[in-house]
């Protein structure tokens, strides 16, 4: 038990040093990570990792789609919402439904069910890839909101796939007038869970005396809850954690009332979701020799799987191009009778977004997920080939398509759309001219008369008056620090308002400077 325990304390100083060398080279880190496991794999006596089928999405799925979900923009997913609903389920049904047909064509002994089945677990391309990679690399707002708000929402419909792919494989048979009414019970039932248990959580908080340490907790389970409350009803956790998410993120200030819990709740879930990719994409790598030797109990030669793999990747990147071109023709014949988002999308996005289709932590936790026997005590057919075939596809997007995108991203050259949004110097002094008045005049509204008699106060809207805050660490009077903290909760409630109002503010500029309040109010009340 101790020696498996040093493994895995050694895991996690791979999975740091790796991600600190993938920054160094400025290359994602998901890359080095499976690298990393793939070799770990071959070093002899290295214990095997074996998770419970069962508990695979539970433990995963709900903190990365609930971080995922509380870190983008609703803003922006909703400006975005056509392009990005599209992606996200009809986009997956057509590659589901072609890898389907292409694995019952080409691989020998694969139903369509089983087709399905893989297409609903290759399906979905993954966030962290992308994001990783964009972290280098300047792309429009448009362009990565739309990567973000798809893989919210794809997880979801993919696994809504997989999952009824499974059922057909297990009865043999699939009544499509109850497909339909499940799926529409999944969808709505899963957004109606996470929007109902948000809520409850939500007065949770403001109703009860809680505390930083409380807040975080609370925070940490709240995924977890609204998870495994949709799967007992039998519709989507998926949808429930990302609705729920989607819905706390846009009240964060009405549930995280203190300075104090925001930022620790940032830095604990920054750390929590940090570390379960690192986990997962590590265990990518270190899946593969067991996988292999399921490969031979089922007959499989390597090569011959390998073959496979490259088929069914061949098949994914070739309809996510068809795809982002067919999306440019439907916006250009579209724009003609509705407003759409970007009435010029021209021919580098889609070319770029075709590029982006990188796989991971939901297919290797959906492929996982597959149980060894079904109900019926009979062994799942081609398991082990469809773990090889996720393992590939994930290997060759992840590093194929990983390490080009950069070099894609700077020959293509996109910029943003000219007066899309402000440029980040117009923003930053539109942001903080906006708060030094909205500071400036609550103050010179509610405490006019304090300024003849306090020198700090009389210090502090001068200071605001012409120019922003950022001294004033020396000792004040409860009075004054009352006045300054009103003052700071004056700019949040500006910054919140200009953000739903104003389309041209990229809402990353407001989070920063809403966490420099934060921080503002953390240094003021030490003081």
């Amino acid at each position: 038990m101790i020696e498996n325990f040093v493994f895995y304390l050694g895991l996690v100083m791979v999975i740091l040093l790796a991600i600190m060398l993938a920054n160094k080279l400025k290359i994602a880190y998901p890359i080095l990570l499976v690298v990393a496991g793939l070799a770990i794999s071959f070093i002899p006596g290295i214990p095997k990792i074996k998770i419970d089928p069962e508990l695979i999405f539970i433990i995963f799925l709900p903190p990365l789609l609930y971080e995922a979900a509380f870190s983008v923009s609703w803003k922006e997913i909703w400006r975005m919402r056509r392009i990005i609903t599209s992606f996200a389920f009809i986009v997956v049904f057509l590659t589901a439904l072609s890898v389907a047909f292409v694995a019952n064509s080409y691989i020998p002994g694969f139903s369509l069910a089983l087709g399905f089945v893989l297409g609903g677990i290759i399906s979905p391309p993954d966030a962290v890839s992308a994001g990783a990679i964009l972290k280098f690399v300047k792309v429009p707002k448009t362009f990565s909101t739309v990567l973000e708000g798809e893989s919210l929402f794809n997880d979801a419909s993919s696994l809504i796939i997989f999952r009824f792919a499974m059922v057909a494989v297990a009865t043999g048979q699939l009544i499509w007038q109850d497909a339909a009414t499940s799926f529409g019970w999944m969808i709505i039932g899963g957004t109606g869970i996470g929007v109902l248990l948000a809520f409850i959580f939500l007065k949770i908080h403001k109703i009860f005396p809680s505390d930083v340490n409380m807040d975080t907790i609370l925070s940490l389970v709240t995924p977890y809850v609204m998870y495994i409350a949709a799967e007992e009803v039998h519709s989507s956790g998926v949808l429930a954690v990302v609705s729920g998410g989607l819905y706390l993120s846009v009240r964060r200030h009405e549930f995280l009332r203190t300075s104090e819990s925001r930022l620790r709740g940032l830095n604990v879930w920054e750390s929590f979701a940090f570390l379960i990719n690192g986990i997962v994409f590590l265990i990518i790598g270190l899946d593969l020799p067991e996988i292999r030797e399921g490969l031979q109990n089922e007959g499989v030669g390597l090569s011959e799987a390998v073959g496979y793999g490259l088929i069914i990747t061949l098949t994914l990147i070739i309809v996510r191009f068809i795809a982002a071109f067919g999306a440019v023709i439907v916006t250009l014949i579209a724009r003609n009778f509705i407003n759409v988002a970007d009435r010029n999308p021209g021919f580098k996005a889609p070319i770029l977004f075709g590029w982006t289709g990188m796989r991971g932590v939901v297919s290797l936790a959906a492929a996982l997920s597959i149980p060894v026997q079904m109900d019926n005590g009979e062994l799942f057919p081609h398991r082990n080939l469809i773990l090889f075939i996720t393992f590939i596809v994930i290997l060759i997007t992840l590093i194929l398509q990983g390490l080009t995108l950069p070099g894609l991203i700077n020959v293509l050259n996109i910029t943003e759309r000219e007066g899309e949004y402000l440029s980040k110097d117009e923003t930053e002094e539109f942001l903080r001219r906006g708060m030094r008045h909205a500071a400036f005049t609550y103050l010179n509204e509610n405490y006019s008369h304090k300024k003849n008699d306090n020198a700090y106060f009389r210090k502090m809207m001068n200071q605001w008056e012409k120019e922003d805050k950022e001294e004033s660490s020396h000792k004040i009077s409860d009075e004054t620090r009352e006045m300054y903290l009103n003052a700071l909760e004056e700019q949040r409630i500006w910054l919140r308002e200009e953000n739903r109002n104003n389309p041209k503010i990229d809402e990353e500029y407001i989070r920063h400077y809403l966490v420099k309040l934060d921080l503002e109010e953390e240094r003021l009340k030490i003081s």
